[in-house]
Formats: C-alpha cells, structure tokens, sequence
C-alpha cells in the first residue's frame, strides 16, 4: 500500500460500533490507491483465502488472497490494496479458511469489485502452497 495509506492506518481513531451495522473503515483508507512499482512484479505472498469460485468438488479456483483470517467474510473488509484478487486454474483444496497459504505468481495492477470486497490488485497464479515458514 502506498506510504500515505500506511500512514492513515497507523494513526486511525479507534473504530466505534453503533447500530446494527459493522463498523466503517474512514473512506479515504477505502480508496484501493495502488503502488505503481508493484505492476509486474513476479513473487510469492502469503494470506488467507475468501472463496470466490469453485468446481463441484470444492476446488478453489479464483479467490481474494487477504491479510487476516475472516476477512470479507467478517466485516469490513480490508481496504482493496490490501487485497489480490487470485485465479489459480489448477485449482486447489483447502482444509480449512483459517489454513494461511502461499501464492506464487506475478501482481498486477487491477481492481476487482465482488459482493465480498474489492481488490486493487489481481494475480494468475503460478502455484498455491500451503503456508509453512
């Protein structure tokens, strides 16, 4: 995330729940602004998956790779540039959504909008691997 985001994160006032509604990350933190440097940039990262596209025998095809676990899932979500948005046409199977994994591939910069989050970033993956330091 760019410095600025940074920035906003670390000095962000403490989040007050009121209502029935989840608690709102600031709208500034929201923007999904992009590092233009990470554009083509080919690595491995490690996250946690929200499901986005399976096969009939629950294999994972597209995902949002996130920081947390329950992220998306229990809401807010992240803000979009701490989100990639993962296509994998392999495929793999998870144990469990708090099993963290390992994705290879080159980044790019592109956002996605789903009813679970938006991401400011996208990856066609080389490899998921299970997490393992």
């Amino acid at each position: 995330m760019p410095a600025e985001d940074l920035a906003l994160l670390e000095n962000m006032p403490e989040l007050v729940h009121e209502g029935d509604g989840p608690p709102l990350l600031p709208d500034e933190i929201m923007t999904g602004r992009v590092v233009p440097e990470m554009g083509n940039v080919e690595g491995r990262i490690p996250g946690f998956v929200v499901p986005l596209k399976t096969t009939k025998d629950m294999r994972i095809l597209e995902f949002f790779l996130v920081p947390y676990y329950g992220a998306c899932i229990h809401v807010p979500p992240p803000p979009p540039n701490q989100i990639i948005h993962i296509k994998y046409k392999k495929g793999f199977t998870l144990e469990a959504l708090y099993d963290p994994v390992w994705v290879e591939g080159t980044l790019a910069i592109d956002r996605t909008e789903t009813e679970f989050g938006t991401s400011s970033y996208s990856m066609s993956a080389d490899a998921v691997k299970p997490y393992e330091q």
